[in-house]
């Protein structure tokens, strides 16, 4: 029996249809199943199946094996229709899983392959683009009509909603940690200067350690070696805030988002970072709408809690 998430945090949709609900990572999978009022039951992880040509087919047949479970441990719970989310390249009108480097997948039928061995109709859709539904829905992005949702952690990710509507372009939009702001370095997707390969948290680590040989305990670290003097942390970092605030004055004079939502393990820098990019914004700007940032209000569940929205829609 997979154990629950003791991290989790109870979470509520409101009144609504009882749906199963799975959110696919590249190491675990989230599963939960949300009753009638929405409360959020037998939250748990358990290891994503190893990557391969067949992972849409054994994947499906696990999220079915962990589905059974969760419904023989509240019998009282009739989901009507399950959501499902993945990371990636995701069509979630053709319900199809594009391309996932880390899954080793590429034009996978994977809404129809669930479908089929549930008996139930299946939301398919991004991980991260859901989840920042669900911050426009329940968490930080509500006071919005246009806002986007940085995750910054090991990567970058983000998500559009525009006009209170998700904006995906076929899956494609949102991938705002693979927008160039220099020329260097070499991302690992192949293109150079992203913002995913200076500013993430993961990036902020490697640099620092490539620039002085000390290996540091994350992007944490690094940040608090910054405020005690250490001039390379300083520099690290100091990079990383310019290129984030480039990227995000980007969006601005194009899409003039009222808010950007900002999750992932660097939210948690706190004053640190978002001081500091509102400061750069500001300087960087002119007549543009500053937009507000907020952090992240859902943090390790937003991902699921959107896959419950997602799956409500269909009823």
């Amino acid at each position: 029996m997979p154990a629950a998430d003791p991290l989790a945090q109870p979470a509520e949709l409101g009144a609504g249809a009882p749906v199963l609900a799975f959110d696919v990572g590249g190491t675990d999978i989230k599963s939960a199943l949300f009753d009638a009022d929405g409360v959020m039951l037998g939250l748990r992880r358990t290891p994503t199946p190893e990557p391969g040509s067949d992972l849409p087919e054994r994947l499906v047949a696990r999220l079915v094996e962990l589905g059974t479970e969760l419904r023989a441990e509240h019998p009282g719970v009739d989901p009507v229709a399950v959501g499902l989310v993945v990371p990636g390249i995701v069509d979630e009108v053709a319900g199809v899983g594009v391309f996932a480097s880390n899954m080793g997948w590429r034009n996978a039928p994977i809404r129809a392959l669930a479908e089929e061995a549930f008996g139930l109709p299946v939301a398919f859709d991004h991980d991260v683009r859901t989840g920042g539904w669900a911050e426009h829905v329940l968490g930080g992005g509500r006071p919005y009509t246009d806002s986007i949702v940085l995750i910054i952690g090991t990567g970058i990710a983000g998500a559009l909603v525009l006009g209170g509507v998700p904006f995906t372009s076929g899956g494609y939009a949102g991938e705002v940690g693979h927008s160039p702001v220099a020329d260097e370095p070499l991302c690992p997707c192949g293109a150079r200067g992203c913002l995913e390969a200076i500013a993430s948290a993961g990036a902020i680590a490697r640099r620092y350690t490539a620039r002085t040989g000390i290996a540091v305990d994350g992007a944490k670290e690094v940040i608090a070696r910054a405020g005690a003097g250490d001039e390379d942390a300083a520099a690290v970092w100091d990079e990383a805030l310019d290129a984030l605030a480039l990227s995000i004055a980007q969006l601005t004079a194009v899409i003039a988002p009222q808010a950007v939502v900002i999750g992932g393990g660097l939210s948690r820098a706190g004053g640190a970072l978002f001081d500091e990019l509102r400061a750069r914004l500001q300087a960087r700007l002119s007549f543009h709408r500053i937009p507000d940032l907020v952090p992240a209000q859902l943090l390790g569940n937003a991902g699921i809690l959107g896959a419950a929205l997602r799956a409500r829609s269909l009823r």
